[in-house]
C-alpha cells in the first residue's frame, strides 16, 4: 500500500502548472483542498464551480485544457521530493505553520515556498521598498533604516531588487539584530536580479526567504505585483525611500493602503525625479520617515536605533566646507557649486578631488552626491 500524497505535493504540482497564479490556485484549493482540486485540474473539471470558473479569464476551455496536458507529464510525489531535497520548505495555507500574517489576509498565497527559518517572520515587520533607479543618497537612507531599524527588533521586509531593497536588506545584514525577510517573485533557485545571490543567501541564512512559486519558475512581469501583496500583508508599516513618478514601489503602497497598513515616505528633494513619487505621497497625507525613530514610533515601539559614533572620516579643510554646504543633500552639478562658491575651476576640481577622497562625495557623470556617514 504506497505512502499517501501530502498535501505540499498536490499543491506544487497546481503551482507549476500553465497559467495557474495566484487567485487560480487559491480559488481550487478552496474549492476542494489540494488532492480534490488535482483530482479535478487533471481531468478537466476544475470549470465546474462557479467560483473557480470566474477565475478562468474569457477562454476557459483553453486554460483547462492546457492545465489536462500539462498535468499529464508531472508526477506530484517527484516534485515534492526534488524540493526536500533542494531544502526548500512548503508550507500550505489553514497549516499550523503557515504565516499568520499571510493567514490573515484576504489575498493569502495557497502554498508559502521558503528557505530559511519562518519563525524569522515572528516579531515586528516593516517592509522597507524603493526604486531601482536610486541615487546614491537614497541608497545610503535605506541602508541606513535598514541596519537600524534590524538594530532595534524589527525585522525589515523587502523585494531584494536593485537599488532601495536590496540596500535596505545590506544594512540589515550588517545589524546584529532582527533577521531579515525577503520576499522573491520566482522560483528560489531562480536569482533575480541575477548578481543577486549572495544577498538571497544572506538573507536566507540570517532570516527567510519566501515566495509562492516552485523551483524553476522564472521571472514574469506579472509575479512582480502579485510578490508586492505579500510585502505589503507581512509588514505592519511600509516606507518608501525613493520612488519616481510610476513604479513597483507605489504598488505596494496600494496593496499596503488596502490592507489598512500604515505607510511612510521618505522627504526628498523636489529636483530630484527619483523622490518624485514619495514627495507626492507625502503632499496626499502620508507620514513622513525621517529615520528609524519615525518608524519604531509608528511601530508602537518606544526603543530607538542605536546613536550613531563619531565620524571617522578626516575633517574637509575649509573650502571643502564651503563645497559640502553648497552641495547639501541633493545632487548638483559641478558648474552649479562654482557659481555658488565661487571658486575658479581648478580650485573646486582639487577640493572636489579631495572630498572624494577622504569619502565625502561621490561623482556621477557631470553630478556631485554627498555621501552619508559610513
Amino acid at each position: 500500500m504506497s505512502a499517501p500524497v501530502p498535501p505540499e505535493a498536490h499543491l506544487l504540482a497546481l503551482a507549476g502548472l500553465p497559467g495557474m497564479g495566484p487567485a487560480r490556485l487559491l480559488a481550487v484549493l478552496r474549492a476542494w483542498g489540494p488532492a480534490g482540486a488535482w483530482t479535478r485540474v487533471r481531468r478537466g473539471t476544475a470549470g465546474d464551480r462557479p467560483d473557480v470558473a470566474a477565475r478562468l479569464g474569457p477562454r476557459p476551455d483553453e486554460v483547462l485544457a492546457a492545465w489536462v496536458t500539462a498535468a499529464a507529464a508531472v508526477d506530484p510525489v517527484a516534485c515534492w521530493e526534488r524540493h526536500r531535497a533542494a531544502g526548500v520548505d512548503l508550507t500550505v495555507l489553514g497549516s499550523p505553520d503557515y504565516p499568520a500574517a499571510l493567514g490573515d489576509d484576504h489575498e493569502p498565497p495557497a502554498l508559502v515556498v521558503s528557505r530559511g527559518a519562518l519563525d524569522a517572520l515572528d516579531g515586528p515587520c516593516a517592509a522597507v521598498v524603493g526604486t531601482r533607479r536610486c541615487t546614491r543618497t537614497g541608497r545610503e537612507l535605506a541602508f541606513e533604516l535598514g541596519r537600524d531599524l534590524a538594530a532595534a527588533g524589527v525585522r525589515v521586509v523587502s523585494g531584494l531588487a536593485r537599488g532601495i531593497d536590496a540596500a535596505a536588506h545590506r544594512g540589515a545584514l550588517v545589524a546584529d539584530g532582527a533577521p531579515p525577510v525577503g520576499v522573491i517573485a520566482t522560483g528560489p533557485d531562480i536569482v533575480y536580479p541575477p548578481g543577486h545571490a549572495d544577498l538571497w543567501q544572506r538573507v536566507a541564512t540570517r532570516g527567510v526567504l519566501l515566495g509562492e512559486a516552485p523551483l524553476g519558475t522564472r521571472p514574469a512581469a506579472w509575479r512582480f505585483p502579485a510578490r508586492n501583496r505579500i510585502i505589503a500583508a507581512l509588514a505592519s508599516v511600509v516606507v518608501v525611500v525613493e520612488s519616481h513618478a510610476r513604479g513597483g514601489a507605489l504598488h505596494t503602497v496600494t496593496e499596503a493602503l488596502d490592507r489598512d497598513r500604515t505607510v511612510l515616505a521618505v522627504p526628498g528633494s523636489v529636483r530630484n525625479p527619483a523622490a518624485a513619487g514619495t514627495n507626492r505621497l507625502l503632499h496626499d497625507g502620508i507620514g513622513p520617515a525621517r529615520d528609524a525613530a519615525d518608524v519604531l514610533a509608528a511601530l508602537g515601539l518606544a526603543t530607538a536605533p542605536p546613536a550613531p559614533g563619531s565620524d571617522p572620516r578626516v575633517r574637509p579643510s575649509p573650502g571643502g566646507a564651503r563645497v559640502l554646504d553648497a552641495l547639501g543633500w541633493d545632487p548638483c552639478t559641478l558648474d552649479r557649486i562654482a557659481v555658488v562658491t565661487g571658486l575658479a575651476p581648478g580650485a573646486l576640481a582639487l577640493v572636489v578631488a579631495e572630498l572624494e577622497r577622504d569619502g565625502w562625495v561621490h561623482r556621477r557623470g557631470g553630478w556631485l552626491e554627498r555621501a552619508g556617514r559610513p
